[in-house]
């Protein structure tokens, strides 16, 4: 890297369906956050199903960037989740439309769909596991 070439780091804060928080620090957002959604690391992001971006924030300066990655850490999730809400009311997944040539593993996913059943399983939920006879 030349002493011309422009560096950026960015902190970011994750979420799962079930609003699991994750934050974390990068030299290449969309490099990470692409291994976030399609689970290419093992971890606490990959175990606790924490692919969606809802908060980022681009420094120039690497130090500055740690000091606000440490900063939000240091929050409690109320403080947290105002910072989210200030930007992002509805909690929309800012890196949806990143990658459309991938399908992530949570595409067609809701909070109530198990993680398990085929995302093409037309098939209803049932409580007792029985196929309906129809």
């Amino acid at each position: 890297m030349t002493a011309k070439e422009r560096r950026s780091y960015s902190v970011y804060i994750l979420s799962s369906l079930s609003g699991t928080l994750y934050i974390g620090f990068t030299g290449n957002l969309h490099k990470r956050i692409f291994e976030h959604k399609f689970h290419q690391k093992e971890g606490f992001t990959n175990k606790y199903d924490v692919e969606r971006l809802l908060y980022w924030a681009s420094f120039d300066d690497v130090h500055l960037a740690i000091a606000r990655e440490k900063q939000l850490k240091g929050w409690s999730r109320a403080k947290k989740i105002v910072l989210i809400e200030s930007q992002n009311p509805h909690w929309v997944d800012l890196a949806k439309e990143w990658y459309p040539w991938m399908k992530s593993s949570s595409a067609h996913r809701d909070a109530s769909t198990p993680k398990n059943r085929p995302s093409d399983d037309p098939s209803p939920l049932s409580m007792t596991g029985l196929k309906p006879r129809w």
